[in-house]
């Protein structure tokens, strides 16, 4: 087992991200902590995607001195998923970004329990 987790320290890496990123989003309750979760867990994802793609001895997908044998590059689907993934997480960061700083403007707190109990309160004096 400790052979394995040695060979495939870059799995073992991206679950341990996932983990702290999914408990400091679960856990905390302040949003710009769950914010720092979710990109923790966006991170962990990546570099799992990234590892999983890469193969050892081969080379990047260019054609060289005539060789198209696909058995000797690696597949670049992995690399274009993680590119991909990463503008989409860095557009949510900024939504959320944008939207915590309106609930601060709006509750002048970032704790998820007050906002919601004042929210609540707003609905009610309606």
């Amino acid at each position: 087992m400790i052979q394995n987790l040695l060979n495939n320290y870059e799995e073992a890496a991206a679950v341990i991200l996932f983990g702290i990123g999914f408990t400091t989003l679960l856990f905390n309750k302040n949003l710009i902590k769950k914010l720092i979760g979710m990109n923790i867990m966006d991170t962990g994802v990546f570099l799992l995607l990234a590892s999983m793609g890469y193969i050892r001895g081969r080379k990047a997908p260019v054609i060289e001195d005539g060789i198209t044998d696909a058995s000797r590059y690696i597949n670049p689907v992995p690399a274009g998923l993680v590119l991909t993934g990463i503008v989409v997480a860095v557009s949510v960061t900024a939504v959320m970004l944008a939207l915590t700083v309106r609930l601060y403007k709006r509750y002048h707190t970032l704790d998820l329990d007050v906002i919601y109990v004042l929210s609540k309160h707003q609905k009610e004096d309606r």
